[in-house]
C-alpha cells in the first residue's frame, strides 16, 4: 500500500493527515485482501520539494523517519521505511540516521528517484552506494520506467519496483488504464528487454498513489 507521498508534497505540501489516519487505512485495507506491506509517509528530497515544504534535505529525512517510527506500533502490517536523499551521500547518511531500525535484509524503498528515469547513471550511483553500505537491504525502487528499468546493473540492485508507466500508455493508446493485464503486459516486456523472466526480476506493477 503506497502513502501518495509524492501527491501529497507536490500538490499539498504536507500530509493533510497525520499518521494515525493512515495506519486506520493501512488496517482497513488489511482485512479486504493480502495486503502485504504499506509503505511510510516519506519526504521527497528533490529539489523542487525542498522549494515546496522551504524545508532542508536532513529535515526532510528525519521527518520521514520520524512519521516512520510514529506508524510502527498502529499497524500489524509489515511497514516499508523510506531511504531519501538526493546525491549518494545523502541516501548514506540517511541509512546512519535510521540505525538499527533497519534490519538484515529488510526491504527499504528508495525515493526522489522517480524523476531521473531521463538519467540511469544517477540512479545507479544511488543504488550502488545504497548497497556498498548496506549489501543485504532488499531494495525497492518508486515510479522506474522502461529506461532505467533496461538496465541491467539497476534491475540486479532491486529486489522490486512500482511504476506508473504502463498505466499511462494504455490511456494514451486508448486502452483500460486500469487493467491488471496492461500491468502484466509491462512487467513481460520488461523481461524481454532485460534478457531475464518476469519472476527473475521480483517486478511490482502498480496503479500508483
Amino acid at each position: 500500500m503506497d502513502s501518495g507521498a509524492f501527491t501529497e508534497i507536490l500538490y499539498h505540501g504536507g500530509f493533510r493527515y497525520p499518521v494515525e489516519e493512515y495506519a486506520i487505512w493501512i488496517n482497513k485495507f488489511a482485512k479486504c485482501g493480502n495486503l502485504e506491506l504499506a509503505v511510510s509517509q516519506d519526504y521527497m528530497c528533490e529539489p523542487a520539494m525542498l522549494k515546496i515544504t522551504g524545508l532542508t534535505v536532513i529535515d526532510h529525512q528525519r521527518l520521514t523517519i520520524e512519521r516512520y517510527d510514529r506508524l510502527l506500533p498502529l499497524t500489524t502490517v509489515c511497514v516499508m521505511p523510506v531511504l531519501q536523499g538526493y546525491t549518494p551521500e545523502e541516501y548514506a547518511h540517511h541509512i546512519e540516521m535510521y540505525g538499527d531500525r533497519l534490519k538484515l535484509n529488510m526491504r527499504v524503498g528508495v525515493g526522489s528517484v522517480c524523476k531521473r528515469n531521463s538519467s540511469p547513471k544517477e540512479i545507479v550511483a544511488v543504488l550502488d552506494t545504497i548497497k556498498r553500505k548496506r549489501p543485504d537491504l532488499k531494495l525497492h525502487g518508486f515510479g522506474l520506467k522502461t529506461t532505467s528499468l533496461e538496465n541491467a546493473y539497476i534491475l540486479s540492485m532491486l529486489h522490486s519496483a512500482d511504476s506508473m508507466a504502463w498505466s499511462m500508455a494504455a490511456r494514451r493508446q486508448g486502452r483500460n488504464s486500469n487493467s491488471g493485464i496492461e500491468a502484466a503486459i509491462f512487467s513481460k516486456n520488461i523481461g524481454i528487454i532485460s534478457g531475464r523472466k518476469p519472476h527473475q526480476l521480483s517486478l511490482e506493477v502498480s496503479n500508483g498513489q
